[in-house]
């Protein structure tokens, strides 16, 4: 492995890193936060679920604005800009309700804070998809799935270190911590060298690079793009109701004790962080990436409905099996490596960047589902009626898959089906 590879590996890994990072962190600041500024009460959750659905829409925003640019200008603008954006966003997140008097009565604190939420996702959409879209076009096809191994190996240490700034900083000084972090970043990134594939291809004008609207004029290419999306959907669907929910969800499934969403959370990334590692290792020595996600797909399922059909009778128990679901949902960015090899050079960015957003975003209808029905069926009615929808959904799409263990990548999409060369 050349010294630029490895360069490349360690730059998506620590872009991963400061992804993580930043989620987990405004989930923990988001109520110290909104109280040091003023807020209490009912306002703390109204308020916090403004500021997320912000962060939220700036991740679907920038899923697509950096997939574009990442295909159009290349790999290397795409985490330039990205990470650029997202430390801007950060560092003056830090500075919400203190910009001055002025600034103040022009726009409220809450309105600040809501700018500077979409600015900072807009930045952090592009990490994942950019990342390994670079890495994948790095590496060889035998050993992408190690360098996948290694971004989200490291990814994931992002939310120990957030849960530490936490500890050690206010919450305003741990968004700066987390803006100078990209902006240390940034400088190691000037020295990542673009994708070969990208550049031959790039050099051919007749070919259409970044066309988001491409993957809407073929069935073929429509049908790959939300397969690769639809599969994912159960991880977030962990993450944003039965893990955020556990307080609400443990009393009615019997657990003896007090469930806490923070402890929840940090069981959940426990098992994120060994079943990362384990399901690259697993893909690479099964030889399929298809594989490695139907085995953690179905564990997911699996583990998902002893949570709900099995009493599990203590809180410890309860935090096992959550430990049990993040473990089976680290197929995550084996998921953003097949979206990646499954489209060709000239859309790859695009799809890699607006996939795991996309999954992302979905999180919102799920918990706008659920939130629709848990008046009428109970908080695990609810639950288990989106939980049924988001399985029967993955589960189809996981079967439509294409295996891309082997696939050479360099080809491009064209108006009928991928050629095979960019030439």
């Amino acid at each position: 492995m050349s010294n630029n590879v490895r360069l490349a590996v360690l730059v998506a890994a620590l872009g991963y890193f400061v992804d993580v990072y930043d989620l987990i962190l405004f989930s923990i600041l988001r109520t110290a936060s909104l109280t040091d500024l003023g807020y209490s009460g009912d306002e703390l959750v109204s308020l916090g679920g403004y500021l997320l659905n912000m962060q939220m829409f700036g991740f679907l925003v920038g899923g697509i604005l950096w997939g574009v640019i990442g295909d159009k200008i290349g790999r290397i603008e795409l985490l330039f800009g990205s990470i650029l954006l997202y430390s801007v966003g950060n560092i003056l997140n830090g500075f919400v309700g203190q910009f001055g008097a002025g600034m103040d009565s022009l726009i409220s604190p809450i309105d600040q804070y809501a700018v500077l939420r979409l600015i900072t996702g807009i930045g952090l959409a592009g990490e994942i998809g950019g990342g390994i879209t670079l890495v994948a076009e790095l590496l060889p096809k035998n050993s992408r799935g190690y360098g996948t191994t290694i971004v989200v190996a490291t990814g994931v240490a992002g939310a120990v270190v957030a849960a530490l700034v936490y500890e050690l900083f206010s919450w305003r000084m741990a968004y700066i911590v987390g803006g100078v972090m990209g902006l240390c970043l940034l400088a190691l990134r000037l020295s990542v060298a673009e994708s070969g594939i990208f550049k031959a291809v790039a050099e051919k004008d007749h070919i259409a690079r970044g066309n988001f609207f491409m993957l809407f004029t073929s069935w073929d290419r429509f049908s790959r793009y939300i397969n690769c999306i639809l599969v994912g959907i159960p991880i977030w669907y962990s993450l944003g109701i039965v893990v955020t929910f556990s307080p609400e969800l443990a009393p009615a499934l019997g657990i003896a004790g007090k469930v806490v969403a923070g402890t929840s959370v940090f069981w959940f990334y426990c098992g994120i962080t060994l079943g990362s590692v384990a399901n690259g290792l697993f893909s690479q020595w099964l030889q399929s990436r298809k594989a490695a996600i139907g085995v953690f797909l179905a564990g997911t399922l699996l583990s998902l409905g002893i949570i709900f059909r099995v009493p599990l009778g203590s809180v410890d128990v309860f935090y096992g099996m959550i430990f049990v679901v993040g473990f089976f949902t680290a197929y995550w960015a084996m998921m953003v490596t097949v979206a990646a090899e499954q489209f060709g050079t000239n859309l790859r960015a695009t799809v890699a960047t607006s996939v795991p957003n996309f999954v992302r975003g979905a999180t919102v209808l799920s918990v706008m589902m659920f939130e629709f029905l848990r008046p009428n069926t109970g908080v695990v009615g609810a639950a288990e009626i989106v939980g049924l929808l988001v399985a029967a959904f993955a589960l189809l799409a996981f079967f439509s898959l294409r295996e891309t263990f082997h696939l050479d990548l360099d080809y491009v999409e064209t108006d009928g089906e991928p050629a095979k060369q960019a030439a």
